[in-house]
C-alpha cells in the first residue's frame, strides 16, 4: 500500500467517533441500541486497526457482527443507513440469492466484486471531484475552439461567420485578432451569455462487443473479463453532436476530467479501500440454516453448500475481480435474520464462530411507532407532507392523530401479522389515498389539511374489525 493510501485512510476526520455513528443513526432509526452501538464500535475498530503497530495489523480482525429479528425492526436500514454515514465502501446481499456451487444462482463471490465496484466508484468519485477545476478549463477550451477556432496554419481565417475581418489591411496580425476574438467571448461562456448557443461536439462513445460467450464452466468472472477483452480490442469511436454550450459542459465536463485521473492509481487505492474499510451486509443468512430437526436430504443439502462457499470468504480468502486481487481477511460482514423458523445455532458451527458478536433486535412497541411516525428526518409523515407541497396543499398531523396511527398498526400487527415499520406504510396509504386522488381536482391549491384522531379512526378502524385482511398485507 502507498504512503498517500495509508496517510488518506488514516485520516481521523472521515471516521467518527461511536458516539457520533450512533446519534447519526439516532436521525432516521428508532431504538435499538445495541445494535447501533455494536455497528459503531466495529465501524470505529477500522480506523483503530490501521493505527496499530504494522505488525499487529495482520493479526486483528474485525469482529463480525449476527442481528436477530424479526421483519421491519430496522436491520437492513441500520445497515442502509451505516453506508451512507461511513467513509466506506458498503454493498448488501441476501443469502437466498446464493446456491450452492453446481446449482443455478449467483456465486458469492459476486458480493466481494460488488464491493471492489463500490469502491472503484468512490475512489473515482473523489478524484474527479478533486480535478474538476481543471477539467473545467479544458472544457472551456474546447467550446471556445468549437465557437472560434485557433489560427494554428497559415491561411486558416477564423472569426468571419461573426463578421469579423481579418484582413492584412487591418493593423493587427491575424494571430492577434484572433486571440482577442477568443478572450471576448471567453468572457461571454463564462458569464453564461451563450448558453443556449449550439455547438458542435465529438463525444467519446464506449464499444460495446455484443458478444455473448457460452460455454462449459463459464463463470461469472470470466464471463466479464472475455467480454472487456474484446470491448478493448475494438476502436474507440466518437460522435458528432450538435448541442447548447449548457448541455456541452456538463457531457465534456465528465470526459475531461476521466482523462485527468489515473485508473492504475484508482484501482489500488480501491483494493486497499475495500480490504481495509469494506463493509458486507449479508441479509436473509436464516433463510439458508437447515431447521434443526430436519433430515439431511432436500433442500438442506443446498443450504449448507451455501453455507460451506461463503464460510471462505468470511474467513479470509483471496478473490479475483477485474480490477485485480483482494484479500477478504479484513473486511467486515454483518449478517442479518429473523430466525423464525430456523435458529442461529442452525448454522453450520464453523460459519457461527465467524460472527462472535450477536445482537438481538427488539420487536416495536406502540410508542416506538408514535417515534417512527414523529422524529427521523425520512418519516412517512414527513414525506407525505412533502408530496402534497408539490401540490401547494399543507398536510400537517396532530399529536393524538399519531399516536392513533401508532395504537392502530401495533393492534394489526399483533392480530395479523407482525411485519414491523412497513406495517406503517399500509396504514398511511389507506389514511391518505382518498386525499391523494382528490388533489388537486377537488381539494383546491393552498388547501390545509390537517389529520385529525377522529379522521383516523373513521378511516382505518374496519382494518383492526376485519379479520380478512389480505388485501392489506404488504
Amino acid at each position: 500500500m502507498t504512503p498517500h493510501i495509508v496517510n488518506r485512510m488514516l485520516d481521523s476526520s472521515k471516521y467518527l467517533t461511536p458516539a457520533q455513528i450512533v446519534a447519526e443513526l439516532d436521525k432516521y432509526i428508532i431504538g435499538q441500541h445495541d445494535a447501533k452501538r455494536n455497528v459503531a464500535i466495529a465501524l470505529r475498530n477500522r480506523w483503530r486497526r490501521m493505527h496499530a503497530a504494522p505488525e499487529m495489523q495482520k493479526e486483528i480482525v474485525p469482529n463480525n457482527i449476527l442481528m436477530i429479528g424479526a421483519t421491519g425492526v430496522g436491520k437492513t436500514e441500520i445497515a442502509r443507513r451505516l453506508a451512507s454515514i461511513a467513509d466506506a465502501p458498503f454493498t448488501k446481499v441476501e443469502a437466498s440469492k446464493f446456491t450452492e456451487v453446481g446449482y443455478v444462482g449467483r456465486d458469492v463471490e459476486s458480493m466481494v466484486r460488488d464491493l471492489v465496484e463500490q469502491a472503484v466508484n468512490m475512489v473515482k468519485t473523489r478524484k474527479k471531484e478533486e480535478v474538476k477545476q481543471q477539467a473545467a478549463l479544458l472544457v472551456e477550451e474546447v467550446i471556445l475552439d468549437a465557437l472560434i477556432p485557433p489560427i494554428n496554419q497559415p491561411g486558416n481565417r477564423s472569426g468571419d461567420s461573426f463578421g469579423l475581418s481579418s484582413s492584412s489591411e487591418m493593423p493587427e496580425s491575424d494571430l492577434e485578432l484572433n486571440e482577442r476574438t477568443r478572450e471576448r467571448f471567453r468572457e461571454k461562456i463564462r458569464n453564461g451569455e451563450l448558453e443556449d448557443r449550439k455547438i458542435d461536439i465529438k463525444v467519446s462513445q464506449s464499444p460495446s462487443s455484443g458478444v455473448g460467450v457460452v460455454g462449459p464452466g463459464m463463470d461469472e468472472m470470466s464471463m466479464m473479463n472475455i467480454q472487456e477483452m474484446i470491448g478493448n480490442m475494438l476502436p474507440k469511436k466518437t460522435k458528432k453532436r450538435k448541442v447548447t454550450i449548457a448541455e456541452a459542459r456538463k457531457i465534456l465536463l465528465e470526459e475531461e476530467a476521466a482523462k485527468l485521473i489515473d485508473m492504475d492509481e484508482v484501482k489500488d487505492e480501491a483494493i486497499a479501500k475495500a480490504e481495509n474499510a469494506g463493509v458486507i451486509f449479508i441479509d436473509e443468512i436464516d433463510k439458508v440454516a437447515s431447521a434443526s430437526g430436519k433430515g439431511s436430504g432436500g433442500p438442506d443439502v443446498s443450504r449448507e453448500g451455501v453455507q460451506r462457499d461463503l464460510l471462505p470468504i468470511v474467513e479470509g480468502s483471496t478473490v479475483n475481480t477485474k480490477y485485480g486481487v483482494i484479500k477478504t481477511d479484513h473486511i467486515l460482514f454483518i449478517a442479518a435474520g429473523a430466525f423464525h423458523v430456523a435458529k442461529p445455532s442452525d448454522l453450520i458451527p464453523e460459519l457461527q464462530g465467524r460472527f462472535p458478536i450477536r445482537v438481538e433486535l427488539q420487536s416495536l412497541s406502540k410508542d416506538d411507532f408514535y417515534q417512527i411516525l414523529k422524529y427521523p428526518k425520512n418519516a412517512l409523515t414527513k414525506q407525505y407532507e412533502e408530496l402534497l407541497r408539490a401540490e401547494d396543499v399543507e398536510l400537517s398531523f396532530s399529536d393524538e392523530a399519531l399516536h392513533k396511527l401508532a395504537e392502530i398498526s401495533f393492534e394489526v400487527n399483533a392480530e395479523v401479522e407482525n411485519i414491523g415499520a412497513r406495517r406503517l406504510h399500509t396504514v398511511m396509504s389507506r389514511l391518505l389515498n382518498d386525499i391523494l386522488f382528490e388533489v388537486p381536482d377537488t381539494i383546491p391549491v393552498n388547501a390545509k389539511l390537517m389529520i385529525t384522531p377522529e379522521m383516523v379512526e373513521e378511516r382505518l378502524r374496519d382494518m383492526v374489525k376485519n379479520r380478512d385482511l389480505s388485501q392489506y398485507i404488504l
